[in-house]
């Protein structure tokens, strides 16, 4: 291997490194465990009667789109061969199915999937932690990974970060 070349996955020289820790799938999970541990402790009031069940079916409308965003975006990952790994310098620059729409499709769905349980289960406690959730994930590792990707896709990326939202 020559010294421009680097392996798959890895940054050249020079470039922004990704973080070492995967944290968009610890925030998460953590946010889930703070979430049921205060409904447990501090259960809040939550909406009944027809109100409540037009809620249940978004919720279940909102699980629904978790399954599909996740699924669609790990299949045009695969599709254009690059790493499913957060931590991980992308080998190709993904802008087709759900990544027409967000930059941050499964990140999008890991706050959807909060929303979601939130809006079945009434435990009000994950919504504020679903905005907490997204914020700590873009301040963490949505805006590293954009400057790994900037640094390796240069004006591909930006062009495609200018027409797709990070989020929605």
């Amino acid at each position: 291997m020559t010294d421009h070349q680097t392996k798959p996955g890895q940054p050249k020289p020079g470039q922004p490194k990704p973080g070492l820790i995967p944290w968009p799938p610890l925030i998460y999970l953590a946010a889930i465990a703070v979430s049921i541990a205060l409904g447990l402790l501090y259960p809040l009031p939550w909406i009944g009667g027809l109100l409540g069940d037009i809620l249940f079916a978004a919720g279940c409308v909102a699980l629904f789109g978790v399954v599909a965003l996740w699924f669609t975006a790990i299949r045009a990952m695969i599709r254009a061969k690059t790493t499913l790994h957060p931590n991980a310098v992308p080998d190709h620059l993904v802008t087709s199915g759900p990544f027409a729409v967000s930059r941050n499709p499964i990140y999008l769905a890991n706050t959807l999937l909060l929303i979601g349980v939130a809006l079945v289960s009434g435990i009000v406690w994950f919504l504020p932690l679903a905005i907490i959730a997204a914020f700590l994930t873009q301040k963490m590792a949505i805006e590293g990974e954009e400057r790994v990707l900037t640094a390796k896709f240069g004006k591909k990326y930006r062009d495609y970060a200018k027409k797709v939202r990070r989020w929605i």
